[in-house]
């Protein structure tokens, strides 16, 4: 006959419980409460109250003022922190959905305070990621991502980037001087993909799609090996058709 095993009760900090109950009391009030009020919507007797919401306020999750109490830059922190880990989790949910409905690698990219951020990467073992074996933000001219953020910013800023970024050789089908790279971007179609074969890494291509987000420059990109190269026209546009329904969420990744 078998014989139950029960599982231990788990064991339980009832001043944490009780500090916690004090925090989802304050959360209530935009403006704030007092320590009576917040003892009572917590279930809590007044002198345990006082007690936790000094502990509080020294470690910074709360502060006092004018006789209420309203979150600390701890907590502040804390919520800034949920909030950016939840919106990298929309944005990579997103890249996934089409790494797995087209079949490649995606990469979502924004040009920000002068530098080249890749903000998310989706890949799987089967359909990997280019490896960033030289820095993509110092390497803008010899790849896709880097080239279509470059193609959205005016002249001046294009030469401020290449001032601290000078284009040189990565591999043998890199562009070599910054004019040239200068009179290929002012080629470029508005919203025209920018493909790129080679040029930061042998043996891949890669294409960019530029998207308006505000007023900050940022691409969606995909890359295929050399010998794969016959779908990357495809594969880009078929993420062009798309783009449109998911651009809120991508729009999060500007306020991370």
């Amino acid at each position: 006959m078998a014989t139950a095993v029960s599982t231990p009760a788990p064991t339980l900090i009832g001043s944490v419980q009780r500090a916690m109950r004090l925090l989802e009391a304050v959360a209530a009030h935009a403006d704030g409460a007092p320590a009576k009020q917040l003892a009572r919507e917590a279930g809590l007797p007044l002198p345990t109250a006082y007690h936790l919401l000094r502990t509080l306020t020294h470690e910074g999750y709360l502060r006092r003022d004018q006789g209420v109490f309203v979150f600390g830059p701890a907590a502040e922190r804390l919520t800034s922190s949920g909030a950016e880990q939840n919106r990298r989790s929309k944005i990579g949910d997103v890249l996934a959905h089409w790494r797995d409905a087209i079949g490649v690698p995606v990469y979502f990219a924004v040009y920000r305070e002068g530098e080249v951020e890749v903000v998310d990467i989706a890949d799987k073992p089967g359909s990997p990621a280019v490896e960033e074996w030289a820095d993509f933000r110092q390497t803008a001219h010899a790849h896709a991502i880097g080239q279509c953020l470059l193609s959205q910013l005016d002249e001046d800023d294009r030469r401020e980037h290449l001032s601290r970024y000078p284009a040189q050789s990565i591999t043998p089908y890199t562009v070599r001087d910054g004019g040239t790279l200068m009179r290929r971007l002012d080629r470029m179609g508005r919203m025209q993909p920018v493909v790129e074969q080679q040029e930061y890494a042998l043996g891949t291509v890669c294409a960019a799609v530029p998207i308006t987000v505000g007023t900050t420059a940022a691409t969606l990109a995909i890359s295929l090996p050399l010998h794969q190269r016959g779908r990357l026209l495809p594969a880009v546009r078929e993420l062009q058709s798309d783009v449109g329904r998911k651009l809120a969420t991508l729009a999060f990744s500007i306020s991370i």
